[in-house]
């Protein structure tokens, strides 16, 4: 228990530091439907960043009912939440100019571990200056390109100092997830490695990792799990409470 005890202390002091970047829970317009979100409801849910409180956007712990390997649950804990910044600092060249069009509004990050502290994660929250149409072509593009999978589009870590995740360098990414979300002026993004911070030197994108018949040490390891788990958990929470606020507003 000593190690979680560690994680939790180091969650605390990551919940002081994003909360008091990412500001407190003013309700922000949100409209969700078949159609998708549209004028200014879209354009309003790109402040969701500094509406939200930290715990809404990353919470402190994310479970994972048959997130993993062989449908097993997974736990991850937040060590670390990071301060806002510029895109570029987050992304490798290629990626950034891949995204450039969209432009950069705002990036929030936080990294989480499992409970084993075997695996360390930093997702990314990237919204962008697009409105609905532009969103929505710019994820085609993502589709139709395959650049979600290309391992020269890869986000960078937050490597945390005196979490465990301080070693998660750019050599240590293992696996990722990519998403240009249509509800939101949103890119999501999770990249995973080792804790130890042994370096990789073939990552694999989570829908690869994942695959039934996946069996590299990545695979195995379940990073793509961890990747593709906390994206879907994080996706989801923020379209709940995006959601949850227009009801409010209602």
């Amino acid at each position: 228990m000593a190690p979680i005890r560690k994680v939790l202390r180091l969650t605390a002091a990551g919940l002081v530091l994003g909360t008091g970047l990412l500001g407190g829970a003013a309700a922000g317009a949100w409209l969700t439907g078949g159609d998708g979100a549209t004028g200014t409801a879209f354009d309003d849910a790109r402040e969701l960043w500094r509406d939200l409180p930290v715990d809404e956007l990353f919470p402190p712990e994310i479970d994972g009912e048959g997130a993993g390997p062989g449908r097993a649950d997974r736990r991850w804990i937040r060590v670390a939440v990071a301060p806002d910044g510029a895109c570029a600092e987050a992304l490798d060249p290629l990626l950034a100019e891949a995204l450039a069009d969209a432009g950069c509004h705002r990036l929030v990050r936080a990294t989480y571990t499992d409970e084993t502290e075997t695996t360390v994660t930093t997702v990314g929250l990237l919204f962008t200056e697009a409105d609905a149409a532009e969103t929505t072509t710019l994820s085609g593009r993502f589709a139709d390109q395959e650049l979600a999978g290309r391992a020269d589009l890869l986000p960078k870590p937050y490597a945390a100092p005196g979490t465990v995740a301080e070693d998660f360098g750019d050599a240590q990414r293992a696996s990722w997830s990519l998403r240009v979300l249509t509800e939101l002026p949103v890119v999501l993004y999770t990249v995973t490695g080792f804790a130890d911070g042994r370096e990789v030197a073939e990552p694999e994108p989570a829908a690869e990792a994942t695959a039934e018949d996946a069996d590299s040490t990545v695979a195995l390891a379940g990073l793509g799990h961890d990747a593709q788990g906390i994206a879907d958990q994080i996706e989801t929470g923020l379209g709940q409470a995006a959601e949850a606020r227009t009801q409010e507003a209602r």
